[in-house]
């Protein structure tokens, strides 16, 4: 089993004593952000504070202005600009290895600056948060990240987050749309200027009289046993998107994008923790909300939506081969075709990559039937992982980690990602510890 352990650079820059904490955990790996959004994080351990504000998106490598295109990533100024490099050498001195943990398409400095180049739902309102990969602007941006992390930071390993459309919950100021009962697939879907030309004639007018329909109407009686936390909730605001902000199930499903519909009838179908095939839906039964609000326009939309994921995720792996031709690559990956978020639509698999993460923050039954899905999707070779909130609402009891962890291997994991080393109480960590020694026993 491979234990790998998330880390900002902030967390080790300025705390001599952070490397060997971490290397504590019984960890051999830490995904250290050298790309990143806007944040508030905790920092208990720190000896300079205990809260540190990210006011915006930053690359945290300094930034060379002729590696970059159009866009171009900020600068830190809460840390040192090259925060990761110095990170990245105390961990490697502790014996760990790193892989970059680079985050892609969620940036709000960037999409505040190029509003012409983020996702925008039926109605045309922008998510200034979320760029949108089917602008050529932003498929070339995402290369340039891949490679400037990879030439300046040469890391262990590349983890790419977001790579594919951000979504309608996963942002990071305060959220105060759930009472509206908006579907956030629906409001997901993207019709900037370039991705509009791309869907059958009528989408947008679907989509929209989709969202403006009563929901308790027509639609919604064929959804009435949908367990998604997303049918009661929205998203987890972005798998921490204020970091210090504690996960709800608001914020579970938030970093796990739209994670949990049932998979269409002409794919493998997901088992349980304990490997207990699902029941199939009725082929006439809608597969979720926007499934039925597209009717029969909803093969056609899926299809261009895996196909942009598809293409960036081809562009981005190629171009880390010809520069790091054997490093491991880690996506944030979600089976389900219409996920967005932090962990892109992955439905059928892909050969490029080295280990499919999937989420685990929310029910550890739908997480682990995902993580089987996902186990299903590898190819020879290929490693699936669990990524485990470690953080509230999950108890700080070593003894239910571990077995959270024990169902996710069984479901198919064989890595763990813990989420977080850095946002972690002392009894957190401790209890990380205690529960990764548990699973070894």
């Amino acid at each position: 089993m491979v234990n790998v352990a998330y880390v900002y650079p902030w967390d080790v820059v300025g705390d001599p004593a952070a490397a060997e904490r971490i290397a504590a955990l019984g960890v051999t790996t830490v995904a250290l952000a050298a790309s990143y959004h806007s944040t508030r994080a905790a920092t208990p351990f720190h000896p300079a504070h205990r809260v540190l504000d990210v006011p915006h998106a930053a690359f945290y490598l300094p930034v060379r202005p002729e590696a970059w295109g159009r866009l171009t990533p900020a600068t830190p100024t809460w840390t040192t600009p090259d925060a990761y490099l110095l990170a990245q050498s105390a961990l490697r001195a502790a014996g760990l290895r790193v892989h970059a943990w680079t985050v892609l398409t969620h940036n709000a400095q960037l999409g505040t600056a190029f509003p012409h180049l983020v996702v925008r739902n039926a109605f045309g309102d922008p998510y200034p948060y979320a760029l949108c990969l089917s602008a050529p602007d932003v498929a070339e941006y995402c290369e340039r990240l891949v490679r400037e992390v990879l030439v300046a930071g040469r890391p262990d390993g590349l983890i790419l987050e977001g790579c594919g459309p951000m979504g309608f919950a996963h942002q990071g100021v305060h959220e105060k749309t759930s009472g509206a009962g908006y579907d956030p697939d629906l409001m997901s879907l993207c019709f900037c200027a370039s991705c509009a030309p791309r869907y059958p004639t009528d989408t947008r007018t679907r989509v929209r009289n989709a969202i403006d329909t009563d929901t308790s109407a027509e639609v919604r009686p064929s959804l009435d046993t949908d367990t998604r936390p997303h049918a009661a909730a929205l998203d987890t605001q972005a798998h921490a998107g204020t970091a210090l902000h504690t996960p709800t199930a608001l914020d579970t499903q938030a970093h796990a994008g739209t994670a949990l519909h049932t998979p269409t009838d002409t794919r493998t179908h997901a088992r349980t923790a304990d490997g207990t095939p699902t029941e199939p839906p009725p082929h006439d039964a809608p597969k979720s909300l926007v499934e039925a609000a597209l009717g029969p326009l909803a093969d056609e939309v899926r299809a261009v939506r895996v196909e942009l994921s598809a293409s960036l995720r081809h562009h981005l792996i190629t171009a880390a081969r010809e520069i790091a031709p054997y490093i491991p690559i880690t996506l944030h990956a979600n089976p389900d075709p219409w996920a967005t978020g932090p962990f892109a639509a992955l439905p059928t698999g892909d050969p490029g990559a080295d280990v499919l993460v999937g989420n685990c923050w929310g029910d550890p039954a739908t997480d682990a039937a995902r993580l089987s899905r996902l186990a299903e999707l590898r190819t020879p070779g290929q490693r699936v992982g669990a990524y485990v909130l470690a953080l509230p609402p999950r108890p700080a009891h070593p003894e239910t980690l571990a077995e959270l962890l024990t169902a996710y291997a069984k479901a198919g994991a064989s890595e763990f990602h813990l989420y977080h080393a850095g946002l972690a109480s002392p009894q957190r960590l401790t209890a990380m510890a205690q529960a990764l020694e548990l699973t070894r026993l």
